[in-house]
């Protein structure tokens, strides 16, 4: 029987959080520090329904190492 990859290209929003020690803030200079930008060290929680599909595609699944000339199918893009 074939297997089929199906893949779903979704954007949503998320909150990222860390909980931070006093010392690696500047709350009088309202300064992030290293944690104004959100990284792997931070946890990443997905905003209830706000999830939109963008695309959905499709291929014939193959165990093997990923091979650029397969067939693709995509449903639609929006």
């Amino acid at each position: 029987m074939t297997k089929y990859l199906v893949r779903h290209y979704i954007s949503a929003d998320f909150f990222a959080e860390k909980i931070v020690d006093e010392s690696d803030i500047d709350t009088e200079k309202n300064n992030l520090k290293h944690n104004s930008i959100p990284d792997g060290s931070f946890s990443f929680i997905m905003v209830e329904r706000s999830e939109k599909l963008i695309r959905t595609t499709y291929e014939i699944y193959d165990e093997s190492i990923n091979n650029s000339s397969k067939e693709r199918a995509s449903n639609k893009w929006y």
